[in-house]
């Protein structure tokens, strides 16, 4: 009997060190607010479609949750995807092309949340002031400049021409990181360029660009842009942290969604959009509920160009509540 009165207390010692995750597994509640991960750090583009993210940094949301949130800027979400699945990034935006096609190979990503949807002004083919180009029709056989090829703006790029009667073998696209493109179509290294805020107005303003399509209306009106996602691996291994990171960037998305104010004051914060551009420039629409139903308009239109060779299910690609 005293030598169990004597290895009690160590027995005991030795339950808590192994309840407090000795084993590797992070799931198990033992940061702030029960959080298996309180910190993360997450990619972020330095355009509108970030914004909730950065405002819930702002606003103390993520703080509230037990969060501790550290961004890391992006190019892109198809730059952002292996950093996601290396473990470099816990949580990212990326536009849903870019999702679904690394779901098709392999990848299996999750929608935390929704970030942007588009609106009529947002993504628009722009060539020079000067240009023989004056509607899509005018395309075909041109050089036309996108972010990434095989993705969002090349999707709604043939949306549009094909609206106008131009198929993609009509078309040449070509790869320009957004702040390029307008050099470029000044150099004529291409004939147009499919370009997004503020690079839109600052090329009107600056140096003339028109705009010759809005490729966001049509077939393209309200479509669904982006969203945040994460590893199903993380999300099954750290349910309260997502549900604490959805809930702190939906909370921002509301206010964005209410008042634009919000937006104009947090978007020169992290991008290189000054306060007065920031009164001025179209931005995305920001959804406050992940709609599955709308969500498989991007895997559906995808398949239609062919993007997917086979039938995607957007329900699948989101984390349950």
């Amino acid at each position: 009997m005293r030598l169990i009165r004597v290895l009690a207390p160590v027995l005991a010692s030795v339950v808590a060190l192994t309840s407090c995750g000795g084993d590797g597994d992070d799931s198990k509640g033992s940061g702030p607010h029960g959080l298996e991960r309180p910190d993360l750090t997450v990619g972020v583009l330095p355009i509108a479609d970030s914004a909730a993210v950065m405002l819930a940094r702002s606003k103390g949301f993520f703080r509230a949750e037990g969060l501790n949130v550290k961004v890391e800027i992006i190019q892109g979400g198809a730059t952002a995807t292996p950093k996601l699945l290396s473990g470099l990034l816990d949580a990212t935006l990326t536009n849903y092309v870019s999702l679904f096609i690394a779901r098709e190979r392999g990848n299996d990503l999750q929608i935390v949340a929704d970030a942007a949807a588009s609106r009529p002004g947002l993504f628009t083919i722009m060539v020079t002031k000067d240009s023989p180009v004056r509607a899509p029709a005018d395309l075909k056989g041109k050089v036309v400049a996108v972010n990434t090829l095989k993705n969002i703006g090349e999707l709604a790029s043939l949306a549009t021409l094909k609206n106008a009667g131009v198929e993609a073998k009509d078309v040449r696209f070509v790869e320009y990181p957004l702040p390029n493109m307008a050099p470029a179509l000044e150099k004529r290294a291409v004939e147009a360029a499919w370009m997004t805020e503020p690079f839109i107005t600052g090329g009107k303003n600056k140096l003339g660009l028109r705009s010759i399509a809005d490729t966001m209306t049509g077939p393209m009106a309200d479509f669904p842009i982006a969203g945040w996602v994460v590893t199903r691996r993380f999300a099954d291994k750290n349910p309260k942290t997502v549900a604490a990171f959805r809930r702190a960037v939906v909370k921002a998305q509301a206010l964005l969604a209410a008042d634009r104010a919000e937006l104009e004051a947090v978007l020169p914060t992290y991008t290189s959009i000054d306060a007065a551009t920031a009164k001025a420039v179209t931005v995305p629409t920001f959804p406050t509920k992940l709609d599955p139903a709308r969500i498989q308009r991007v895997p559906d239109v995808m398949r239609q160009y062919g993007y997917l060779t086979g039938k995607a299910d957007a329900a699948a690609a989101i984390v349950a509540p």
